[in-house]
């Protein structure tokens, strides 16, 4: 397995062997050991699921306190991952990064507590599965307005179907400081 460190410390992207042949493809997509060694957590409590259609936008989502990382796949199509630091004290708050996954190229990313996650369907569809460390919480699920202006996300969409909730989600200067996650103290040397 590759591991590609992006921008922002701790967002990866996971890059698996796919072995091809006249058949189709076949690649793992969760190996506990492989994946503890790059840095993952061992732990998945929940999986979900989403189709969503061309020009399709999820999110930008993330929870406080209960609080979630993420590893992302998509099964069938490609998306363009992004995410987003959401934590108060990061050298890198309110800074981006964005991916490109796909069925065809079966990168992976996996976003840490403390990033708000979406994606934006760039495909004709999108059967996306990520796993996540935390049950959902709607009480504390928190939505970042997907173009904040002071983000500036280069989505590779201009007018995308968004749900409601989406669309009415803030800016981040606008989320309340305590619905925001803070950036863990350095552990002790």
């Amino acid at each position: 397995m590759n591991v590609i460190e992006t921008k922002l410390s701790g967002v990866l992207i996971l890059e698996t062997k796919i072995y091809r042949d006249d058949r189709g493809h076949f690649l793992e997509a969760w190996h506990e050991s492989r994946y503890e060694e790059a840095g993952l957590p061992r732990r998945f409590v929940q999986d979900n699921m989403s189709y969503s259609t061309k020009g399709v936008l999820r999110g930008l989502h993330f929870q406080t306190p209960a609080a979630q990382a993420k590893l992302v796949s998509v099964l069938c199509g490609s998306v363009y991952d992004v995410a987003v630091d959401v934590r108060v004290g990061s050298p890198t708050f309110g800074q981006w990064v964005g991916m490109h996954l796909s069925a065809e190229n079966g990168r992976q990313a996996y976003i840490p507590e403390g990033f708000a996650h979406g994606f934006a369907v760039t495909g004709e569809e999108a059967l996306v599965l990520y796993k996540c460390t935390e049950f959902y919480s709607p009480k504390d699920e928190v939505g970042l307005l997907w173009n904040d202006p002071a983000i500036g996300i280069e989505w590779p969409i201009a007018d995308p179907i968004l749900s409601r909730k989406d669309a009415d989600s803030l800016p981040l200067s606008a989320i309340i400081r305590d619905r925001l996650p803070r950036l863990a103290p350095a552990p002790a040397a």
